[in-house]
């Protein structure tokens, strides 16, 4: 038997690659004679990196870039080239401005700021590369990629690399460069990969959704919310909207699907042009995915927890997408499984596993991630291996 293992990263306990040697060291122990597969997975959140670096063949460099607080930090670019000599820089957010790269005392979304990424998209430049792929997820940050901005010359740093509360005091003035900003990015193609699809604002935009993960209180968030559409109010003024070609009506960039991302990052590279495109098709794209699924007889996914979310173009949804469409059953193995068996049914899963069935074991299985999912992986290749 012919098992492919893909999972996405299990977030606060384990890599994508964590995961799936975990997995696949558990199916052993049950099946050691069927033939595995390990094709770790990312949405373009923690790992994004990691996953293409492991697959595609590139050039891989480090850069120093500023944290989110002001630290320096290294953060990784990896340039490929394709058969038509397109060069292509992946680069991951979450290296830059990612949640991890702070202490819990210093989560504060109002504060924290996207220069470093702005940082990170400048060296891409610098290598003459046609194409930057920036993979969304994991931030730190809440302040609509205003200092990523900054840094490509759009305006001050003391004004739009404060973090997202500082916003508020932005000025039209202070966006003076936007459009230069935006031209010098004229000639490369610019591509958002990220698998949320939320508006900057509003009740589904990121403050509302995302900042308290972050560290905002409620009443931050209210205060995030103001910012930012403060913030938008002066970019349009500075870039004013465009017109939607199919219906005729003003064409908000705060409002498109994917602005909200890693705290409206999205919608800054959106004000440079960049399109967005989903993270967990263009890395299932990259790997060579469809290729592998097609010649198995089962996939095996999976990220820490399964839930709503997991509908909204993740790992799960995408790889489970893929696998109906080649006839290839798959199930997923998460540290907690929050939805029934009509929604997984729906998604495409021919079955869910968790590592933690009762609330109570949840406990034990972050005390021992590796240890605990290895050992329901070797449960569930019992019940789908037939030399289980």
């Amino acid at each position: 038997m012919h098992v492919i293992i893909a999972p996405d990263c299990f977030t606060g306990t384990l890599t994508a690659t964590q995961a799936a040697e975990a997995m696949a060291a558990g199916w052993r122990e049950r099946a050691p004679e069927d033939l595995l597969t390990v094709v770790p997975l990312s949405d373009g959140g923690p790992g994004f990196l990691d996953v293409l670096t492991a697959s595609v063949p590139g050039e891989s460099s480090i850069v120093t870039v500023t944290g989110p607080r002001g630290r320096s930090t290294p953060a990784a670019l990896h340039i490929t080239t394709d058969e038509g000599g397109r060069r292509t820089a992946w680069v991951e957010s979450a290296q830059a401005i990612g949640l991890h790269l702070l202490e819990v005392p210093e989560r504060d979304p109002g504060r924290t700021s996207t220069w470093g990424l702005g940082e990170l998209l400048d060296a891409a430049l610098a290598q003459g590369v046609d194409r930057i792929v920036v993979g969304l997820g994991g931030s730190s940050t809440n302040d609509a990629g205003a200092g990523m901005l900054a840094a490509l010359g759009a305006g001050p740093r003391e004004v739009l690399a404060g973090g997202g509360a500082g916003l508020i005091a932005t000025r039209e003035g202070d966006l003076a460069g936007l459009a230069a900003t935006r031209q010098r990015l004229a000639g490369v193609e610019l591509v958002a990969a990220s698998d949320v699809a939320s508006p900057l604002l509003g009740l589904q935009g990121a403050s509302a959704v995302f900042s308290e993960q972050k560290g905002a209180s409620p009443e931050q968030s209210q205060v995030l919310e103001a910012a930012l559409g403060h913030f938008a109010d002066q970019v349009r003024r500075v870039l004013p909207p465009g017109t939607d070609l199919l219906t005729g009506r003003e064409r908000r960039l705060d409002r498109e699907p994917g602005a909200g991302a890693a705290g409206g990052v999205g919608y800054g590279l959106m004000l440079l042009g960049a399109r967005r495109a989903s993270g967990v098709e263009m890395v299932l794209e990259a790997v060579g995915m469809s290729r592998l699924v097609a010649a198995a007889d089962l996939v095996l996914t999976g990220e820490g927890c399964l839930d709503w979310q997991s509908l909204q173009g993740k790992v799960v949804a995408g790889v489970a997408e893929l696998a109906a469409a080649h006839a290839t059953p798959a199930v997923a193995l998460a540290g907690q499984v929050l939805i029934g068996r009509r929604e997984a049914m729906a998604l495409g899963l021919s079955g869910t596993y968790a590592v933690a069935e009762r609330p109570d074991q949840v406990e034990v299985a972050m005390s021992d991630p590796v240890g605990t999912l290895r050992a329901r992986a070797a449960r569930v290749a019992a019940t789908w291996s037939p030399r289980g």
